[in-house]
């Protein structure tokens, strides 16, 4: 049985969250169709994050990784090799593309291949701007600074 939640009440009660709403949709939607090949997202840090993929067969010539604004973009495609008739094909070598949302901020720091596993490591680096910070609380009254449009009829 599949659920599917109705996000229309949100959308009428909240402003600037419709990325969001729109990822929580396709999420639902792609959630059954996309199975291959198997990843895990780790938690290594804080700010670290890893994925990784399970792509035994696949070469680094094989495969491209695209980081394009909030999406991870990796995909895999195979040349078709004619080494002899398989009797049996178990090993999945078929060519792939998974998408990965990144939050703001987040950026990819390098990828490597080892024994048929992908590992993407990401760092999310909040820009100075957005940190916390501390407000100093102050004796005397604020200066009034003129503002911009009366600085420039007193120079005129």
């Amino acid at each position: 049985m599949r659920n599917e939640f109705d996000f229309a009440p949100l959308y009428r009660s909240s402003i600037g969250f419709d990325r969001v709403f729109n990822l929580l949709n396709n999420a639902q939607r792609l959630q059954a169709l996309d199975t291959w090949p198997p990843y895990d997202i780790v938690k290594t840090g804080e700010n670290d994050y890893r994925i990784q993929m399970a792509v035994a067969g696949f070469a680094d010539a094989d495969l491209d990784i695209t980081q394009e604004r909030n999406v991870l973009i990796v995909k895999g495609q195979k040349a078709e090799q004619k080494e002899g008739e398989y009797l049996h094909r178990g090993i999945a070598g078929r060519a792939f593309e998974r998408r990965f949302e990144l939050a703001d901020h987040v950026r990819v720091e390098n990828a490597s291949l080892t024994h048929g596993l992908l590992s993407i490591e990401l760092k999310r680096e909040i820009p100075d701007a957005m940190k916390p910070r501390k407000i100093a609380i102050g004796g005397s009254q604020p200066q009034a600074t003129p503002l911009q449009i009366d600085a420039e009829k007193q120079v005129a």
